[in-house]
């Protein structure tokens, strides 16, 4: 397949994968060595976003966000400083995708899912447009509630209420720890979100993140400030299990500016031709586009053993229509 996928495209989609989607999940291959060598050199082992992300964390760590020993008292300055780092990553992986993507266009359409750009006019969105609409979200609601959660886990941590531990004390928990974080969150992401999937709930609260139905990097962190609290407690699993702050900073970065590198609205960063950079997946494409369907990620198998997965096919697209039809009517 050419690297711009002109070869899946159709009237619905610029541009697609191949279909039905396979099933990434180790759950479901634990019985294959060779597939779970292979999960872990792409997840682990290559240029991916965890290690970006875990390299941006333990950067932070040392070199920015305040000390166990500061965050002792909250005080309005270590506050402040976390919510100011909190707010600069979003506006560099955030608006640095958005920037290459949807201004400079410096990949065009290529591995681009939806025919459309971002919406504008449109009385739906703050401002009638969808980028500002899903800034303002991510920037007021969204960096605030996750620094209050950094802030909270931190004070815990300093404290002594929260367990830590060191990469010299226990560094087969420390490594393991990182690795399993993405997976509790992908675990913790799918039962929130079929919650908020509930009509009382979707309709008052998670709607706002729906009418993103053609995604871009913005959209990742664009939510109802409940949803952004319901979304976050996630980081809650720090206060009972035994973490380091750089466990804590990783995990902050993947809810947060994390979300925004698999919103891109395109698969993966090309450079020279050669996909580089995973970055947004059809799994998660076609629940903005049908809603009812795929409510967490491929790590995890619960939309397959559910029944709610969506493969890609127009049988599954008709399952999922009308299973919106009878959750509503009901």
């Amino acid at each position: 397949m050419p690297a711009n996928g002109v070869e899946n495209q159709n009237k619905d989609w610029n541009y697609y994968p191949e279909l039905p989607l396979k099933d990434p999940s180790p759950f479901t291959h634990l019985k294959e060595p060779r597939f779970l060598i292979g999960w872990l050199r792409h997840n682990w082992l290559s240029l991916s976003e965890r290690v970006l992300l875990l390299i941006l964390a333990v950067a932070l760590w040392y070199f920015a966000y305040p000390s166990l020993e500061t965050a002792q008292t909250f005080a309005f300055g270590w506050i402040i400083q976390t919510w100011a780092i909190n707010m600069g990553a979003m506006l560099a992986i955030a608006g640095g995708l958005h920037w290459y993507f949807y201004k400079r266009k410096g990949q065009g359409m290529r591995l681009k899912f939806d025919h459309r750009d971002q919406t504008r006019n449109n009385r739906n969105f703050l401002f009638s447009d969808q980028v500002k609409d899903n800034v303002f979200w991510s920037l007021t609601s969204g960096v605030a509630q996750l620094t209050a959660f950094q802030v909270a886990t931190m004070w815990l941590m300093a404290n002594g209420y929260a367990p830590t531990i060191t990469l010299a004390s226990n560094p087969v928990w420390f490594i393991l720890w990182l690795m399993l974080l993405p997976i509790w969150s992908a675990f913790h992401f799918y039962w929130v979100h079929r919650l908020l999937h509930i009509p009382f709930f979707y309709t008052r609260y998670h709607s706002l993140h729906h009418r993103n139905i053609n995604i871009g990097p913005w959209s990742g962190l664009s939510m109802h400030p409940v949803e952004h609290f319901i979304y976050l407690t996630s980081l809650c699993v720090h206060w009972v299990v035994a973490s380091h702050p750089i466990h804590l900073i990783f995990h902050v970065l993947y809810q947060g500016p994390g979300a925004a590198m698999t919103h891109t609205g395109y698969e993966d960063l090309l450079i020279k031709d050669k996909r580089r950079l995973a970055l947004g997946t059809f799994y998660h494409q076609l629940h903005h586009r049908y809603f009812e369907c795929n409510y967490g990620n491929q790590e995890m198998p619960w939309d397959r053993w559910f029944g709610t997965f969506h493969d890609g096919s127009s049988d599954a697209t008709v399952e999922t229509r009308a299973r919106k039809k009878k959750m509503y009517s009901s």
